[in-house]
């Protein structure tokens, strides 16, 4: 990215991933905008199930599958963008999504279709789901240790197995993913090294790390029957954190994320160096507005999910 010929402030969009999903998101937008509405219900044709009804009448349980998660909160994301759009919400100079929140990017960018995007998702979930056995494998937070000591700690734990950075978070916050006993001895000789925290997280696989391949390479046949256009907007690809506006590298970066650790530091790096300086967190939930501010405390962060927060956000960019 070229900073040096950027002077103008910017506002990039930025999309949650697993992690962000609860009961009732999205309800507020789908009972007050008909946009809101019509991608519920382009959702539930696309899987051939109600997912509006898992997400406001379901149970946590239910939402906490991956395979339900990962369109759950896409379709959340999407209707939010659209009902921004309708009310003349400024359009990003990029768009940037955690994990399963590239697709919603995507989707925002006119890369791919909500419908086909919808339907990848959920095959997306379940295939991670399936790669590895429940309880094989594990995930951990690893707060107040830099990446560089956090490698040092999975090299050094991970005996033939598998260990490894996941999500790259913000200076004091990186996810750890890989086998259970690994992930366990991280955890310990962590707090050896002086994390503040090591957090086991409650999650149903082990994402972005090797024992993702079996999933990424069934995803890859998927993907290679979806025709990715040129985005009207960049999108900060979480395996490089780099910009991208071309639909055909779109495939490959969303194959290779599967088993890739999330860049989300270097991401919003980026996206403040290209002078972006409001963020936007569109969908369910402010996880990522706490990332954002972990990294840049002067930036600002505003988000959209139901009404009140869509109010705030358009009069604070008519401001």
């Amino acid at each position: 990215m070229d900073s040096e010929t950027n002077n103008k402030s910017q506002i990039a969009y930025i999309f949650p991933g697993q992690g962000s999903q609860s009961v009732g998101m999205g309800k507020k937008l789908y009972d007050n905008f008909s946009i809101a509405r019509e991608v519920f219900e382009e959702a539930n044709d696309a899987l051939s199930f109600s997912l509006s009804k898992m997400c406001f009448e379901g149970t946590s349980g239910d939402l906490a599958l991956t395979a339900n998660t990962q369109p759950a909160i896409l379709t959340t994301s999407v209707a939010a963008f659209r009902v921004m759009e309708s009310e003349g919400a400024p359009m990003p100079a990029f768009v940037a999504g955690h994990s399963l929140g590239e697709y919603s990017g995507l989707v925002a960018a006119n890369s791919i279709s909500f419908s086909n995007a919808v339907k990848t998702v959920r095959k997306r979930g379940t295939y991670m789901q399936e790669a590895v056995a429940v309880g094989a494998g594990a995930m951990a937070a690893i707060l107040g240790l830099d990446l560089k000591t956090v490698e040092d700690v999975c090299t050094e734990v991970a005996e033939n197995t598998i260990c490894s950075p996941a999500n790259i978070n913000s200076p004091s916050q990186i996810v750890i993913a890989g086998s259970a006993e690994a992930v366990e001895r991280a955890c310990e000789l962590a707090k050896q090294r002086g994390a503040k925290r090591a957090i086991k997280l409650n999650v149903s696989a082990p994402f972005h790390c090797a024992l993702m391949y079996p999933a990424q390479e069934r995803l890859a046949e998927d993907l290679k029957g979806i025709n990715f256009q040129d985005l009207r907007f960049p999108i900060i690809e979480n395996v490089s954190a780099r910009a991208n506006a071309k639909g055909a590298r779109v495939r490959d970066a969303l194959t290779e994320q599967v088993s890739s650790p999330v860049r989300w530091l270097e991401s919003i790096e980026n996206l403040i160096l290209e002078r972006v300086d409001t963020f936007v967190e569109v969908g369910a939930g402010k996880v990522l507005s706490g990332l954002v501010k972990q990294i840049n405390r002067d930036v600002r962060c505003l988000n959209v999910e139901d009404m009140e927060s869509l109010k705030n956000s358009l009069a604070s960019f008519a401001d």
